[in-house]
């Protein structure tokens, strides 16, 4: 199970919101997308074990969500 998050300290945003420029050179978003795909990589490489078993926690709340939907339905 993935560890519990740290509160954010007060009067600080829970995101940052960023816009991509729309100006950047094929090398410089070449060079956005490797870094991006790097830093995915190392997550994965850390978090491998907590990520597999969070995903595989939500695809069995996603599959019983559905089922649950389908008993609701039926009631009609």
């Amino acid at each position: 199970m993935i560890a519990d998050q740290p509160k954010p300290p007060p009067g600080l945003p829970l995101t940052i919101n960023f816009n991509i420029p729309a100006y950047w050179t094929p090398e410089q978003a070449l060079a956005v997308f490797e870094l991006l795909d790097d830093l995915r990589d190392k997550i994965g490489a850390h978090y491998s074990v907590q990520l597999f078993e969070f995903s595989r926690e939500q695809h069995l709340r996603a599959q019983t969500d559905q089922a649950d939907r389908k008993v609701d339905d039926q009631s009609f």
